[in-house]
């Protein structure tokens, strides 16, 4: 693959751990006060919204359903497992659920893409491995305690997971409506599960706003994703953009005022690193 293309697929991916990370600092927040399932439904409906408007006002051509019904199975997917990760991250804090979700759904993926799509170079493996010490760092919890939520760090990883490899079999049709199919399928899923079981409690004026915020920003996460990975391999995006811990950690610690230890600098800094390595090889 040439280097033009690699590199384009990893200034996209960053676009994805800079909204994603937002978006789980803002949701996992409001999760501390507000109805997890019934948060994700907001965030959903508002982010289908968005891409949906988006992709009407761009005279995007609507892709076949062939390639569409994998983005539906990717929006299930997802749909309940940003529910859990919001759980996870109001049970455990902002840097609990992150080691273990972000290593699944980068590791996974990573394995499937070396598997259909060949070994990359022995640099980009070794950018790999350095970019999974360094999201493990920058998001490993820091009391040496039982954390709390890890069952349901652990689903929500093998969820996000199957996003990354759904997504990909979705194929190269337009990034909006493949999108927009995602976040409808999440939002039917979270939304039936809310009205089943009467999730709407408990809840917080400013919850709703923050709500339709992150879903946004989080659908803004989904289209920089797509992008990538139609424009390289879905393992050097998957990888790429499970950095978004480090954007969620120094949000924590610069509003939350959360402690930053000595390990999660380490863990940005080899994060950084891993970048070149996985674009250059």
């Amino acid at each position: 693959m040439s280097l033009p293309a690699q590199s384009s697929s990893a200034l996209l991916a960053m676009g994805a751990v800079c909204t994603w990370g937002l978006s789980d600092f803002v949701g996992g927040y409001t999760a501390r006060r507000f109805e997890a399932f019934f948060l994700a439904a907001l965030g959903h409906l508002s982010g289908t919204v968005l891409v949906v408007s988006l992709a009407l006002a761009a005279h995007q051509p609507l892709p076949a359903f062939t390639y569409l019904r994998w983005a539906y199975l990717a929006g299930v997917a997802s749909g309940i497992s940003l529910a859990l990760f919001y759980r996870a991250l109001a049970q455990g804090g902002m840097g609990m659920a992150a080691p273990i979700t972000a290593v699944l759904s980068a590791g996974i993926p990573t394995i499937v893409g070396v598997v259909s799509e060949g070994s990359p170079g022995a640099t980009t493996i070794a950018g790999f491995a350095l970019a999974l010490a360094g999201i493990w760092l920058i998001s490993r919890p820091e009391d040496g305690g039982r954390p709390r939520g890890l069952g349901l760090a652990v689903v929500a990883g093998l969820g996000f997971a199957l996003l990354f490899i759904l997504i990909r079999k979705a194929g190269s049709g337009s990034a909006l409506w493949i999108a927009a199919a995602s976040r409808a399928a999440s939002l039917v899923v979270t939304g039936s599960i809310v009205l089943a079981g009467r999730k709407f409690r408990p809840v917080f004026p400013l919850g709703f706003a923050l709500a339709v915020f992150a879903g946004c920003v989080d659908a803004a996460g989904t289209i920089f994703f797509i992008l990538a990975s139609q424009h390289g391999r879905l393992d050097t995006a998957a990888v790429l953009c499970s950095f978004y811990p480090a954007v969620t950690v120094l949000l924590a610690r610069i509003i939350l005022k959360e402690r930053f230890t000595r390990w999660k600098t380490v863990g940005i800094l080899a994060a950084l690193a891993s970048v070149p390595l996985i674009v250059s090889g």
